[in-house]
């Protein structure tokens, strides 16, 4: 996009140059190769040198006093700006009316367009620098609500415990809104879902395709779109008769879509979406279920999204201030060369439609343009064919270059064809020609390097949120596989202990001490302090929480040496696992099993006491689980066969990760 720009600015300068070398000033080359440098490099002896050569040609070679713009456009840029009016006085004194306008408006269009390169230069060194703050502000925002809550709960918790009393009620409602800020920070982006719902319909047997057409943040519409996917999806692997799924999500307008489709149904409206329906519609969007012809059953979401407010641009109102000032100088050298009045009532008029079609994307409006420009031709003659200048900028905005040169050639051709039929001089026929075409770029430049100004910070605000949405979604992960882990453990603990004797209770209770530290450590890793897990350490602190829960263990560890972030991504596939069996299950049996080949490292956690052949929760855990491991290179399957589960994942012992 920077590259793009300056080789407008370029195309715009170079333009300005030919008129003077089309004149006879073989240094207008010059000043123009000055100009470019100059707008990468402000040196003050580069000034100098454009001074040198302006001058050098309007008193050596003759030239219009208005290549002195360019030395007024330098000079705005500098702080030495004032003397820009003295290049404006010096050029009246030096030249008649017409060429000191073209030096007025030479002057403001260096300025603007270089002006505008400077602020896309700063727009785009700006953007990492964005992204990371609103990531650390972020950071540090989800650190403070969680200190708040979690971390003054598990101190409570610790009390309790060291007291002997089992604070029971305080663990549930920690677990709780821990579940519960995770499900929030999800619930900016449908991302996790999407990866979820790909992971429980492919361990289905379904083939599916999944088409991204939004973008994040959602706020509240995400959580609720999230939900209508997942009962969707829990749907399909609850029949066992899809065999391929399509998942889709776009933006229309001011709502967002979410679209799931599959060949499993047979009769339509018997889809299971409990009260979604009435959810989505007191949330101001519709939900739908419509069974085709051909047995594919569509579950389509509308809900309106919520985007951040749009932010007036400075840039803009540069670029509208510059083009309606060139829009005037233009028309005030056109009524100079009229003889009567008349001309004046028409130049308003095209002058307030180019204002008002700002992008030249509305063909109503170019079509009166065009006939602006060349009806008044045979009544005002030579003054009018300046006008076409104002038409080619908006062709050259609104259609695609393999239509909008051709149509620009042709107005271009038109003035040359009518000044040969006015019978004016040869050169002055090619001064209007190229006058056509230099004031089309001048307008095409002013109003694309807005546009692209506005991109840039568009795409730079976007990128910012895009870090936030990555931030809380990683604190939704960390918050669900880590600290809720812990959390459910603490409670079980707590329930465990309050059901026995003070001296049993009494080691239950030292085991809730143990547990708070940890969880506070894993709260501090949510809040963004990174912390290495360890896989051999997690198992066995999976053999100790199941033996409390009365599930026997088999332990089976050959994995060798793993690089520390494998080791902890495992770690904490292990921790998902158990709480699944914990949750999920009536087990009485649990095996967890490693084992290395090829650079592979297999976990494989396989439990019996499963309740259902697809467990209707936890999808969460899976989405995320799929999430870390694909950043590693790895891949998660689960999979449910006579009343057993067993979650397997595989990853190179050792990945390359970026620091």
């Amino acid at each position: 996009m920077h590259k793009r720009a300056k080789l407008i600015v370029a195309v715009v300068f170079a333009g300005f140059a030919s008129v003077y070398v089309v004149a006879g000033s073989p240094l207008a080359l010059a000043v123009f190769g000055v100009q470019v440098a100059f707008t990468r490099r402000r040196s003050w002896w580069l000034v100098a040198l454009q001074v040198a050569l302006a001058y050098g040609s309007v008193l050596l070679f003759g030239s219009s006093v208005g290549i002195l713009g360019f030395v007024g456009g330098s000079l705005l840029l500098t702080p030495l700006w004032p003397l820009a009016l003295a290049v404006a006085v010096s050029a009246a004194l030096l030249g008649p009316a017409d060429p000191v306008i073209s030096m007025v408006l030479i002057s403001l269009v260096v300025y603007g367009l270089t002006r505008m390169i400077d602020r896309i230069d700063e727009v785009n060194a700006a953007r990492l620098a964005l992204a990371m703050t609103a990531a650390a502000e972020e950071r540090l925002r989800i650190a403070a609500e969680l200190n708040a809550g979690l971390g003054r709960a598990l101190s409570v918790i610790a009390d309790g415990a060291r007291t002997g009393t089992p604070d029971v009620d305080t663990a549930r409602s920690s677990l709780a809104d821990a579940r519960a800020a995770a499900a929030s920070y999800r619930a900016m982006s449908l991302a996790p879902e999407l990866s979820t719902a790909k992971a429980m319909l492919t361990t289905a047997g379904v083939t599916v395709d999944v088409r991204v057409g939004h973008a994040a943040p959602l706020g509240p519409a995400g959580a609720l779109l999230a939900a209508v996917l997942r009962e969707a999806v829990m749907e399909i692997v609850r029949r066992r008769t899809a065999t391929t799924c399509r998942i889709e999500t776009l933006t229309e307008g001011a709502a967002v879509r979410l679209r799931v489709s599959h060949d499993g149904a047979r009769t339509a409206g018997d889809e299971n979406l409990g009260d979604l329906p009435e959810q989505v519609e007191a949330a101001g969007g519709t939900l739908t279920v419509e069974l085709a012809d051909d047995a594919w059953v569509t579950v389509e979401a509308t809900l309106p999204a919520v985007r951040p407010p749009v932010q007036p641009s400075h840039d803009s109102t540069l670029s509208m201030a510059l083009l309606a000032a060139v829009l005037v100088g233009f028309s005030a050298k056109l009524l100079l060369a009229a003889d009567s009045p008349w001309p004046a009532a028409l130049l308003a008029v095209i002058v307030f439609m180019q204002l008002r079609s700002i992008e030249g994307r509305h063909p109503v409006a170019l079509s009166i343009m065009a006939v602006l420009t060349f009806a008044p031709i045979p009544l005002y003659g030579q003054a009018w064919l300046g006008v076409a200048g104002f038409l080619a900028g908006p062709v050259l905005l609104a259609f695609p270059w393999a239509v909008a040169l051709p149509l620009v050639a042709l107005t271009v051709a038109t003035v040359t064809v009518s000044g040969v039929l006015l019978a004016m001089p040869i050169p002055l026929t090619v001064n209007y020609a190229i006058s056509t075409l230099v004031t089309g770029l001048v307008m095409y430049g002013l109003l694309k390097l807005a546009q692209l100004t506005r991109e840039l910070r568009e795409s730079k605000d976007g990128l910012a949120r895009a870090a936030v949405v990555e931030e809380r979604l990683r604190a939704a992960r960390d918050l669900h596989d880590l600290l809720g882990h812990t959390l459910a453990a603490i409670l079980l603990k707590c329930e465990l202990a309050r059901r026995l004797d003070a001296e049993r209770a009494r080691k239950e209770l030292d085991d809730v001490l143990t547990m708070t530290e940890r969880a506070m450590q894993d709260l501090r890793t949510v809040s963004g302090e990174q912390r290495e897990l360890s896989l051999a350490a997690e198992t066995e602190w999976a053999r100790s929480l199941l033996a409390a829960a009365g599930i026997e263990v088999v332990l089976d560890l050959d994995h060798g040496a793993l690089g520390k972030d494998v080791d902890t991504t495992l770690g904490i596939v292990v921790r998902e696992a158990v709480t699944n069996v914990l949750r999920h299950s009536s087990a009485r049996r649990c095996t967890i099993t490693t084992s290395a080949e090829d650079g592979i490292v297999r976990l494989s956690v396989r439990n019996d006491g499963v309740r259902s052949a697809a467990p209707r929760h936890g999808s969460s855990g899976i989405g995320n689980l799929t999430t870390r491991l694909a950043a590693l290179d790895g891949r998660l399957a689960v999979a449910a066969e006579d009343g057993w589960f067993e979650l397997t994942a595989e990853i190179p012992t050792r990945v390359w990760v970026p620091a």
